[in-house]
């Protein structure tokens, strides 16, 4: 294997990893620690807040240090930190230590979004489609986390589903440190211009074009953070009210047929929001290769147009029809996540990229806290035909914002002055 092909499985590996470690304490909470440790679900949860909240307000520090010191050498930390991590948090003997542990995970996971995507962005020409393949990486760790955590506990128990991922984890970062090695050193030794001196040889008008475009993107972040935690968290629970039909006559075929007792509404519900994500994280793969041929402008008015559609369509739909515009709003939901990433990294100056992706971060997850009150707010008094339209009203605040993007982005390459 090529080693720059070596270089983006490596850096695609730990997107996967990095979101699964996230999401381990979720279903061991669920399915185990509820039970061992006689804790009320709602009550373990509090303990994972503080991870959460690492993972997004170490992000800007992570992103610093990278630019500061070394990216190759953050990324190796990431994999060997977050391993021996995950694996301590398996020791714990309380609800307060396995905290502690949750905590420290959350810090080294803040690591590899604004390190590893800065290496993206920066090393290959076809940034859309690598920003998107990158994503979907992701999402299969966001998919894979529940099953391959449940797998480990019923086949020995809470803990291991700590240690084995912390041991992959460690196994792939000092594969990563050898391969990466004679980079790390060429590096390390590489004259780094300071911010200063970069933004000084900017020329007025791209100085003023950076905080235009800087502003449309920051904020086009954080709305659409809330507009993909909102689609994301609740699509079960809506799916759960809107295609009940489809779910009972399922339900009533397979009992036909003898699978009676195996098959429930539940199961069928469930099937269908995985069928939903599956189906829509494709659509970064689209998103991708739109990118890389028309750029980031028309691409993201299109995402937006398609979720101000469809979240209109889904008030009053029920069964095959609210399904087909589920799948609509969670393409466009989905496909929008490349783009900023996409935006950040054509318009920011390699010397200080990771640390603009760390600011993307602190500010999206900060977003991604609002989105469940919002949902519970809006569900408890109205229901969700009005959350489909304060999402339609969301993604219309992201179309005009985009509109007032310049059809060409300037690069720090392309700066007359720079």
């Amino acid at each position: 294997m090529k080693r720059d092909s070596l270089h983006f499985l490596l850096l695609n590996i730990g997107h996967f990893l990095d979101h699964l470690f996230t999401l381990i304490f979720a279903t061991v909470a669920a399915l185990a620690l509820v039970r061992e440790w006689g804790v009320r679900y709602s009550d373990l949860l509090v303990y994972a807040t503080p991870g959460f909240f690492a993972f997004g307000l170490f992000a800007y520090p992570a992103g610093w240090l990278a630019d500061k010191w070394s990216r190759e050498g953050m990324m190796g930390l990431f994999f060997v930190g977050i391993g021996l991590s995950s694996i301590a948090t398996a020791f714990a003997q309380t609800p307060m230590q396995i905290g502690v542990g949750l905590f420290v995970i959350g810090v080294f996971a803040a690591i590899y979004h604004p390190v590893g995507l800065a290496m993206v962005t920066q090393k290959w020409k076809n940034t859309g489609m690598r920003i998107a393949v990158n994503g979907v990486w992701g999402n299969l760790g966001v998919a894979s986390a529940a099953l391959i955590t449940g797998y480990l506990i019923d086949n020995g128990g809470w803990r291991l589903a700590f240690v084995v991922p912390g041991v992959v984890s460690i196994a792939v970062g000092l594969a990563y440190i050898a391969a990466r090695w004679p980079e790390f050193v060429a590096e390390k030794s590489a004259p780094n211009r300071s911010v200063q001196t970069i933004t000084a040889s900017y020329s007025a008008h791209y100085r003023a074009m950076l905080l235009r475009v800087s502003v449309i993107v920051f904020i086009t972040a954080a709305i659409s953070s809330i507009v993909f935690q909102a689609t994301t968290f609740a699509l079960p629970k809506i799916l759960d009210e809107r295609v009940q039909g489809i779910a009972k006559t399922l339900v009533g075929l397979a009992e036909g047929v003898g699978l009676g007792g195996r098959t429930d509404i539940a199961t069928v519900i469930g099937t269908f929001a995985f069928l939903v994500f599956a189906i829509a994280s494709m659509a970064q793969l689209i998103v991708g290769k739109l990118l890389d041929l028309y750029g980031a402008r028309p691409v993201f008015m299109g995402a937006a147009a398609i979720q101000v559609v469809f979240f209109l369509l889904m008030p009053g739909l029920a069964d095959g029809l609210a399904l087909a515009v589920a799948i609509g709003f969670m393409l466009g939901a989905f496909g929008q996540i490349p783009i900023t990433d996409y935006l950040i990294g054509k318009l920011a100056a390699g010397a200080f990229r990771a640390r603009v992706y760390g600011v993307r971060y602190v500010v999206s997850f900060t977003a991604l806290a609002a989105a469940l009150p919002l949902i519970a707010f809006v569900y408890e008094r109205w229901g969700f035909d009005t959350l489909f339209v304060v999402l339609a009203a969301t993604a219309l605040a992201i179309f005009i914002a985009v509109a007032c993007l310049p059809r060409t982005i300037p690069t720090p390459e392309t700066s007359p002055s720079a």
